[in-house]
């Protein structure tokens, strides 16, 4: 598949501040779709930036079309870390004459990086634009988790055209399906009416208020990195520290906290995709978002590079096995505990069937309080929710 023909090049003044700097940065360093240059090759890439000029289903925040080269003159003055990821910039994909080609040119390229084993990273236009890195999984037909940072959960109406608050029921109405859970980290629960916490919890889904996150930061680790896509919804930031939304607001995420789940998520072995949505340049102050932005996909770089290919199994070495016995199930719960990162996994039962189905759901990222909880014979939450999938 050829996906050069969805995107235009560069332009050269992007580069201008980080070339004419002594020390290089990442504008230097990276390999950049620009005028009268090749397309990057797929064989060449690990990371691919690409920015998407598509607003005309972000509500009440026309202009964020112009995001991605706003955060580029940011980025690319970077100081780049002790990396060793290929990051590629594909440019930008070019306005559809429909919505629904945007979409389809984002779904191919989302399709074709992830199959190639390149993590996109994705520089919108609104959010509705989730719809289609979703899209890019289904041609794949591959099952995931999606994980969003958006302080609402943009389901709208069933009936609504989709737009950047309505695409989370498109997502979920679309046969055949492919997203086994979707988690919400960050919604405000003024922004949010009841029917949609009780659809939340009658379709399995995790969501988690802001207070509960900020108060303990580490719980969003094992969040994200259950997740294959995460959408980051701009607005999900306090305006204080992100201004450039037309829908900011007083409350939300700090930008420090931002950076954090950023890194948490990338850091991920199973993150394969991840946008960056609802940032409008005409709502910025002294480029303030566009400076955060920028160091948010920094922090995807450096978590990238962090990945310790600690993909869990009960078969590896790489992994202690703690088997807690409880009282409702007789094999108890089996805990694996990575030698590299630490970090911890518990298996959920299912048959044979659903390990062949869900091979890479039924073991999910979880806590050494989970692990707590279990040996005080207690089911962890999170187990019993991806068990009432898995039945």
């Amino acid at each position: 598949m050829d996906i050069s023909i969805y995107f235009e090049p560069l332009p050269d003044e992007l580069f201008d501040g980080a070339e004419t700097i002594s020390h290089p940065r990442i504008g230097q360093q990276i390999l950049a779709y620009r005028q009268n240059a090749d397309f990057p090759e797929a064989a060449d890439v690990d990371i691919a930036i690409i920015g998407v000029v598509e607003d005309r289903a972000a509500v009440k925040n026309e202009g964020c079309a112009d995001a991605a080269n706003e955060v580029r003159k940011q980025l690319y003055r970077l100081f780049p870390g002790s990396w060793t990821a290929r990051i590629a910039d594909l440019g930008n994909i070019r306005q559809g004459f429909t919505i629904e080609d945007t979409y389809y040119a984002l779904s191919s390229a989302v399709s074709y990086l992830v199959a190639n084993k390149i993590l996109p990273v994705i520089i919108g236009g609104g959010q509705d634009l989730t719809y289609a890195m979703y899209k890019g999984y289904e041609k794949l037909e591959q099952i995931i988790n999606m994980a969003a940072v958006d302080p609402m959960f943009d389901l709208g109406e069933t009936q609504s055209e989709l737009d950047s608050h309505t695409y989370l029921s498109r997502i979920i109405m679309q046969r055949p399906n492919y997203l086994f859970n979707y988690t919400n980290l960050g919604y405000q629960t003024y922004f949010v009416d009841q029917p949609a916490l009780d659809l939340m919890k009658k379709l399995l889904f995790d969501s988690y208020r802001l207070g509960l996150l900020t108060a303990d930061m580490k719980e969003t680790e094992p969040l994200v990195r259950n997740a294959d896509m995460l959408s980051f919804d701009m607005g999900a930031i306090r305006a204080a520290d992100a201004p450039g939304n037309a829908n900011a607001g007083p409350n939300g995420f700090t930008g420090d906290q931002a950076c954090q789940i950023a890194r948490y998520a990338a850091m991920s072995d199973k993150l394969s995709s991840i946008g960056f949505f609802e940032y409008n340049p005409a709502y910025d102050r002294r480029g303030i978002t566009a400076q955060l932005l920028a160091q948010m996909i920094w922090y995807v770089f450096e978590g990238f590079n962090a990945r310790k290919k600690d993909i869990p199994s009960r078969e590896s070495d790489a992994f202690i096995r703690y088997t807690v016995p409880t009282s409702d199930f007789s094999d108890g719960i089996l805990f694996l505990k990575s030698r590299k990162s630490d970090r911890w996994w518990m298996e959920v039962i299912c048959g044979a069937d659903n390990r062949r189905k869900y091979a890479n759901h039924y073991i999910v990222p979880c806590t050494y309080e989970d692990y707590q909880t279990a040996c005080n014979n207690e089911i962890p939450d999170r187990w019993w929710q991806v068990y009432q999938k898995l039945m």
